[in-house]
């Protein structure tokens, strides 16, 4: 078992190279709704979208190698990498081994984890925990990565003016003791599992198919906002309590909350609901959109660009995933490549 903390030494980000505002959206595909209610819905203004070229692995990679830069790491001191994603390039083989391949590591250990928009505070937390297991991991990547908008119906209202494509990776490695990952906490609520989904490509719809083409809802996501909505502000404050009593910390004593960024108006009721300001958070929903499982690790490395997080500073990582699934994780920040 390690000695002393696993905390996060690095940060990196990658975004679909096309920016799409709310106008041009409207204009092409949502006819009726228009930029200032997508505005005033989500705080969304833009998202971005993937050019010729770019995939899920490619901008995992590109995450990837500047967090590596960031953590002053190299390859062959890597022991892990663990994607978060659920736009993987193909069913299999996972997007982890080609950012492996394409990273030129040698040995260790891959794998992708699926927990939707958890699927980073997720990832985090399992293998922050192999690292205080096996001293010999090192240093870890550990990536979110999404392309959605290839699953988007742009006619879609309850889709299409949310998701983007984006990556954004972390390099863990050992800190001082006190340092680092200190708690987290988990919560399931399968009730209303089928909220949001893409059935198309599961083994109940498998490509190629017979009649698949003329059911195109199986081929795009489909949400219900409003189910989603209410699990989010359900059970996400009481799992970031949790968490933070986990810690041993109290809420008001959290520096930072950096959350998925679904929408900006959830993420404004759940710190209401808890009772904290929202300069304690960082967001950048507006800009980025809702990247996925992306979306935690590219608001984190934004937020480390900005000068928002400290040596010493409390970092709550927070988000809700479909199916429902929800996670917080608590870190005391030590900036180690600074």
């Amino acid at each position: 078992m390690t000695s002393g903390g696993v905390g996060i030494l690095g940060t990196g980000r990658s975004f679909g190279s096309i920016v799409e505002t709310n106008a041009e959206l409207c204009e092409r595909a949502l006819y009726g709704v228009t930029p200032e209610w997508i505005a005033e819905k989500t705080g969304i203004l833009q998202r971005r979208r993937i050019a010729p070229g770019q995939t899920t692995t490619t901008l995992a990679v590109d995450a990837a190698r500047q967090a590596m830069a960031s953590a002053r790491v190299t390859p062959d001191e890597l022991g892990m990498v663990v994607v978060s994603t659920f736009s993987s390039d193909y069913l299999f083989p996972a997007v982890s081994a080609r950012v492996h391949r394409e990273l030129g590591l040698r040995g260790g250990q891959f794998y992708d984890l699926q927990a939707n928009c958890t699927g980073f505070v997720s990832a985090m937390t399992a293998v922050s925990d192999r690292m205080f297991r096996d001293p010999n991991v090192g240093h870890a990547l550990v990536i979110g990565a999404e392309v959605l908008s290839p699953f988007v119906d742009e006619g879609d209202v309850e889709t299409a003016i949310y998701f983007s494509d984006g990556a954004g990776a972390v390099v863990l490695g050992p800190v001082e003791d006190g340092h680092g990952v200190q708690a987290a906490a988990f919560h399931a609520d399968s009730t209303n599992a089928e909220a949001v989904r893409l059935r198309g490509g599961g083994s109940s719809f498998p490509y190629p198919r017979k009649g698949l083409a003329a059911e195109p809802e199986l081929a795009t996501m489909e949400q219900n906002g409003l189910a989603t909505w209410k699990q989010a502000v359900t059970h996400l404050p009481g799992t970031i309590r949790r968490a933070c009593e986990a810690a041993g910390w109290p809420l008001d004593s959290v520096d930072l909350f950096v959350f998925h960024q679904a929408n900006l108006r959830l993420i404004e009721y759940v710190m209401a609901k808890m009772k904290v300001q929202m300069s304690r958070t960082f967001s950048n929903v507006e800009s980025a959109g809702n990247a996925g499982a992306a979306s935690i690790p590219i608001a984190l490395a934004e937020a480390v660009s900005a000068g928002r997080i400290s040596t010493g500073d409390r970092l709550v990582l927070a988000g809700v995933g479909a199916g429902f699934t929800f996670g917080a994780s608590c870190w005391t920040w030590e900036d180690l490549a600074s």
